[in-house]
């Protein structure tokens, strides 16, 4: 049934997405960004097609993403007027990091997972989740996993979740108009039968390419975030408490890793790191550790 529900929610994602991407093109006054008979490129509509197609579908992501997390990874979410135990001592510690960060109370969820992980997400601050996982529970104690709590209201209060979506937006926008114009000036370099084939088959290409250069540029940004969240943890949690949550999560590096809900990897408060360090969404905890301990906290 979970599986049905998460097919049924990306179908479903994907036609809001083309359906309310075809309206605004429309709208727009946006038909075809090549002119008639091949004679060049209409600049407006490619940026106005490109920037639609790059934005939208992130924005409507963002709208859906607290409940494609919940459907995801299964999150439970804890009822606001819960006391004792530990689902009880969460939201205590939830609701008196929030009030520090000056934010309104998160929706605070559990799932289950040996991962010792959590994430924050949700299209704005009154409309966002906190969820942790069962192996988070189990792995720390209550000062590392103020924490990590910090960390992930600090996301909230940074307005992280936004922002990555729209620097991915722009990105995505970017690589798009690149190798519509890289292919089509390609294009008419051939035999007038060739053309369209090589400007279809060199457009997905250059997507893919482009695409791959611009996650450069998404990472980096990423794992600036990440900084800026262990800042803001250490403020209004404590710094040791910030510094010994990246003791923890360093002590259980090789621990398992959930692979469910993949698009929520650059939430999570650590991950993995990829084969070029460029490409990786968080920074070595090494390097978080060094930060903490030489940052000035005001």
């Amino acid at each position: 049934m979970a599986g049905f529900k998460r097919i049924a929610l990306f179908l479903l994602t994907n036609i809001a997405v083309i359906a309310t991407i075809s309206i605004i093109l429309n709208l727009l006054g946006v038909r075809n960004y090549i002119k008639p008979g091949g004679s060049g490129l209409d600049y407006y509509s490619l940026l106005m097609f490109c920037l639609v197609w790059g934005m939208v579908g992130a924005f409507i992501s963002l709208l859906l993403s607290k409940q494609m997390a919940k459907w995801a990874m299964g999150v439970k979410t804890i009822k606001a007027n819960t006391s004792g135990g530990v689902e009880g001592e969460i939201l205590d510690i939830v609701r008196r990091l929030s009030t520090s960060a000056r934010i309104p109370m998160p929706e605070v969820g559990i799932y289950e997972s040996p991962e010792i992980n959590a994430f924050a997400t949700g299209a704005s601050k009154r409309s966002s989740l906190l969820a942790v996982s069962s192996g988070l529970l189990h792995g720390m104690d209550r000062n590392e996993l103020e924490g990590v709590i910090g960390h992930e209201i600090s996301h909230i209060a940074n307005g992280d979740m936004i922002t990555m979506v729209l620097i991915q937006g722009v990105v995505n926008s970017f690589a798009m108009f690149l190798s519509r114009i890289v292919s089509f000036f390609v294009s008419t370099m051939v035999r007038d039968e060739m053309e369209y084939i090589v400007r279809m088959i060199l457009t997905i290409v250059l997507d893919i390419l482009f695409s791959i250069l611009g996650s450069i540029v998404v990472a980096f940004f990423s794992r600036q975030r990440e900084y800026k969240a262990d800042l803001g943890s250490a403020r209004i949690a404590g710094r040791d408490k910030m510094i010994s949550a990246l003791q923890a999560l360093k002590r259980n590096i090789e621990g398992p890793v959930d692979t469910r809900g993949a698009s929520l990897a650059s939430l999570k408060i650590s991950g993995k790191k990829g084969f070029l360090h460029l490409f990786s969404t968080h920074p070595s905890l090494d390097n978080r550790i060094a930060a903490l301990q030489k940052a000035q906290i005001m």
